[in-house]
């Protein structure tokens, strides 16, 4: 499980990275329902402190909200799942 955790966490790095430069070169961008899902996928609290080191969709409610309940629901269902 830590290393799904790790993997899908640096693929969400890697894709916010990406969709930056991406941005700033007017290239092809990574399409927000795949940033979402692999903030599902487990990647969340990496996307989402990347995305504020990187200065990176901070306007956008879906992500700064969203990131944070995906984590909060993960933890939810961790708690339920393993204790």
């Amino acid at each position: 499980m830590t290393l799904y955790i790790i993997i899908i966490s640096l693929v969400a790095v890697l894709l916010t990275l990406y969709d930056k430069a991406a941005s700033k070169n007017k290239s092809v961008r990574v399409p927000e329902r795949i940033l979402l899902a692999m903030g599902i996928l487990g990647g969340a609290l990496a996307m989402f402190l990347t995305m504020i080191l990187i200065r990176h969709k901070t306007h956008h409610v879906i992500f700064m909200a969203g990131l944070p309940l995906i984590l909060i629901l993960h933890v939810i269902i961790g708690i339920i799942v393993f204790v």
